[in-house]
């Protein structure tokens, strides 16, 4: 591993930069991203600035759920490379001052694995106890009111053993049943696997999810209806979010603790609960990083944004390092959900995103703005979703090719191959006209020649965060300021951002300006703030 990789703990004020590799770059020529495109792409993400990379599940799978299906924990995807691919990415990443993390998918296999490929054979098999298996509801039917990802019954009757077994996502994806000992010695085996290779971490797949209630009740009628709060109706008290689980990561913090320098553990913690959400990290003998799902769900205004940062900060134990995104595979792009794909408002997201205490991850084109893209029936791959009638709740939209240029497909596979997902107009759709010029590119290598653009911008704002934050934690003090202002102070930065569409004054911070998100300081011993602008000051 190269020598000029950030020091201990890496992760305070680092950013992370999650790679949906299907979609980053074709090297072959079929049509998917594989990890020789991680490869060939590394000089852009090494001038960018981020210190990791995530890659999305690159291990064997049948991609009923695009690899979030695993069918083998030790090994690739035939359509993604090699063993020896990954071996080479590590290698020249380190060179490049980044490490790489890989998904890791504990909660449940791939009804293709051969563990449970033995389950379902006969109830004496010798993998029957790794799944979660029950016999019929006294009244028949499936034997509780669990739901699974699409809103149907969690529970897929097998004819071959005459039992049900859970599926929390789709029938393919069988959950595991953490109650048995056996299953926590297969994952530490496969833990050790790949630190052994050199990965730096997992992001784990469904981090809150792994125990069940071992009486399988019912899950009581939800009282919050939003995104974290309800499956289809129900609160997930009883199918996930069990106190057991954090015996898990007390065990494989010890491992990754083993190596030297420590291995990184960042999980999907799906939780509204900041309290919950606390609890991942223990007493600091638990996962490194969890992340923060009310701040991605927030609102994109001032009092929602500072409200989450606020009671994260509050509830977090001392020491503990937050984690920032907006974007990722499961919720698609802020630059959609939160921006509207106006130019002023994805800056200022980007803007706080880098400022904020902790660590920052970036999705795949965060960085140029990139939106969803809109799918056709036909052309849709994700499942988990095919049943929803609005096409916008499609996860394909925020799935599809990087945009590296105006080439054909955008310079993700050659021209004569179709991509497995259709690829963006690069010319910015539907771009609101005061917020960004008609026509400017939303690719690489058109913001490149463009040192003004939304992807220069990016890039100093990571080299501000790394000078200012890198390798250590910055406490966080917010700023008393008007509703629709966010202001706040970290380390020696202060940060002023106007969240509204109008002129702002602001009280002037005593000190020197940094960096605007609209390229233009403010002028005069008044600081007014322009309709979505974002500034920082250095301050001491």
């Amino acid at each position: 591993m190269a020598e000029n990789l950030a020091p201990e703990p890496w992760w305070q004020g680092a950013v992370l930069y999650q790679i949906y590799v299907r979609s980053w770059q074709d090297t072959n020529d079929d049509g998917y991203g594989d990890l020789r495109g991680v490869i060939s792409r590394l000089d852009h993400l090494r001038w960018l600035g981020v210190d990791a990379i995530w890659l999305s599940p690159t291990m064997p799978s049948p991609d009923a759920d695009w690899g979030y299906d695993v069918s083998d924990y030790t090994d690739v995807h035939l359509e993604l490379g090699t063993l020896d691919d990954v071996d080479e990415l590590i290698e020249a990443a380190g060179t490049a001052g980044m490490r790489v993390l890989l998904d890791l998918v504990p909660n449940h296999t791939s009804s293709a694995h051969p563990w449970f490929i033995d389950a379902a054979s006969a109830r004496d098999s010798a993998h029957r106890h790794y799944y979660v298996w029950a016999d019929p509801a006294p009244a028949g039917g499936p034997p509780n009111n669990w739901l699974d990802a699409t809103g149907r019954s969690a529970w897929q009757w097998d004819d071959r053993t005459g039992q049900y077994y859970l599926h929390n996502y789709l029938p393919e994806q069988p959950d595991l049943n953490w109650w048995v000992p056996a299953v926590h010695e297969e994952f530490r085996q496969i833990l050790e696997f790949w630190f052994d290779r050199g990965v730096a971490g997992f992001r784990i797949d469904v981090a809150h999810g792994l125990y069940k209630d071992s009486l399988l009740r019912d899950n009581p009628v939800a009282e919050d209806h939003g995104p974290l709060g309800s499956r289809f109706g129900f609160s997930a008290v009883y199918s996930a979010n069990r106190p057991e689980v954090h015996a898990v990561y007390r065990d494989w913090r010890q491992i990754a603790e083993r190596y030297a320098p420590p291995k990184m553990l960042l999980g999907e913690t799906w939780t509204g609960d900041f309290g919950k959400l606390a609890q991942f990290y223990g007493a600091n003998d638990e996962l490194q990083l969890a992340f923060n799902f009310p701040f991605v769900f927030a609102d994109f205004s001032a009092p929602a944004l500072s409200g989450v940062v606020a009671q994260t900060f509050a509830h977090l134990p001392a020491g503990a390092c937050p984690v920032w995104t907006a974007s990722n595979h499961d919720v698609g792009r802020f630059a959609t959900r939160w921006c509207g794909n106006d130019e002023r408002k994805i800056r200022l997201a980007l803007l706080v995103l880098a400022t904020l205490p902790g660590t920052t991850v970036l999705y795949y084109g965060d960085e140029i703005g990139m939106t969803d893209v809109d799918v056709p029936a036909g052309e849709r791959r994700d499942l988990m979703t095919a049943s929803r009638p609005d096409p916008a709740a499609s996860r394909d939209r925020g799935r599809t090719p990087m945009q590296w240029d105006t080439t054909a497909h955008a310079g993700f596979t050659s021209a004569q191959v179709q991509p497995w997902l259709p690829v963006g107009d690069t010319a910015g759709r539907n771009a609101s006209p005061e917020g960004r010029p008609p026509g400017s590119p939303r690719d690489v290598a058109g913001q490149m020649q463009d040192p003004d653009s939304t992807l220069w911008f990016c890039r100093r704002l990571i080299a501000l965060r790394r000078a200012e934050f890198g390798g250590r934690p910055a406490g966080y003090q917010q700023l008393a300021s008007a509703a629709d202002l966010w202001s706040y102070r970290v380390g020696e930065i202060t940060v002023l951002a106007n969240f509204s569409g109008q002129r702002r004054p602001a009280a002037p911070p005593a000190g020197q300006i940094l960096l605007s998100s609209s390229g233009k300081d403010p002028a005069g011993g008044e600081v007014v703030l322009e309709p979505w602008q974002g500034v920082l000051y250095r301050t001491s």
